[in-house]
């Protein structure tokens, strides 16, 4: 796949796959990851994130990044856009993207950066060596201060840096960068459908989703809304899917760390649609009985909506 059909497929929704555990959270499923991606494209998905942070990236081995992402791949046709999530270490990133792309990845998304001491510079240098290392087409995922509008414009002119996941809610700040940055870049927002509609004005071309793992419908119908400009519909879509997004971003009990309840939110969403979420690793905890009750209910509002 080119890099021009690549920002192609990019300018939609990005499906950000959840990891299926067993019981124990032990093992990794690789026949649920089969049968859940598959599902998801026969609802209309093509683009696909796993060994994203809906994916706990940070909960897996290497070993099991490379299984989750060469699963997604042979799990799907070829016209499907598979981007695996990778970060870390310089080396171990540069092994990972070696391995999705023996795999048959189209792109790798590189998580936000975790080092303790970060130097603007020094992560300039991080993305260009891992850009340089792999024919693999770069997301660059900004999800905190670290990715400035110095990093992202320096990185911009890199062939095979070819988007950008903004998943800062700073509408005002993504509005400058997608204005001020001088690359050819696809600007996806990381946000979510909450916002989608006030992001695509201000120059999202997609948005991820992590919703759409078990509602794809709707999320596939707000994409195709913002594509048309249809502003009231795809207001009318946000609002439908806003109570469960409000849920996901809530924080968790003592100390309340934001969006705590974001991943076991999805994967209660999948169990409860018929395909399989499974529990979360820790540093994650499964919801309370009352959470659960409310993913029900606001399930239950989904389904009974027409968004067509």
């Amino acid at each position: 796949m080119s890099y021009d059909e690549l920002q192609t497929d990019l300018a939609a929704v990005a499906f950000t796959t959840a990891t299926p555990f067993g019981d124990d959270g032990d093992r990794v499923l690789t026949d649920e990851i089969e049968r859940n991606v598959r599902t998801l494209y026969e609802a209309g998905a093509r683009v696909f994130v796993p060994c994203g942070n809906t994916g706990e990236y940070y909960s897996l081995s290497r070993t099991e990044r490379i299984d989750v992402v060469r699963t997604t791949v042979e799990s799907l046709p070829d016209d499907a856009t598979v981007i695996g999530g990778a970060g870390g270490s310089t080396k171990d990133t540069i092994e990972l993207l070696e391995a999705y792309e023996d795999a048959g990845a189209d792109a790798a998304m590189i998580m936000s950066p975790a080092h303790a001491y970060i130097h603007e510079r020094g992560l300039i240098e991080y993305y260009r060596t891992l850009a340089s290392s792999t024919d693999l087409g770069i997301v660059l995922y900004k999800r905190g201060p670290y990715i400035t509008e110095r990093v992202i414009d320096e990185l911009a002119s890199i062939g095979n840096v070819v988007a950008v996941k903004y998943a800062v809610n700073d509408v005002k700040a993504f509005s400058r960068l997608v204005e001020t940055v001088s690359g050819d870049l696809v600007w996806l927002n990381g946000v979510a459908e909450r916002y989608a509609p006030a992001y695509a004005l201000e120059g999202a071309d997609g948005f991820t989703t992590g919703i759409g793992n078990f509602v794809p419908e709707p999320v596939l119908e707000l994409s195709r809304a913002l594509a048309e400009s249809d502003w009231t519909r795809a207001k009318r879509i946000r609002d439908v899917l806003r109570p469960f997004e409000d849920l996901r971003e809530e924080a968790g009990n003592r100390p309340p760390f934001g969006a705590a309840k974001n991943v076991p939110a999805v994967k209660l969403g999948l169990d409860r649609r018929g395909m399989y979420g499974g529990p979360v690793r820790e540093p994650l905890v499964e919801l309370s009985e009352e959470d659960r009750n409310r993913v029900e209910t606001y399930l239950d509002e989904i389904e009974r909506v027409d968004v067509e």
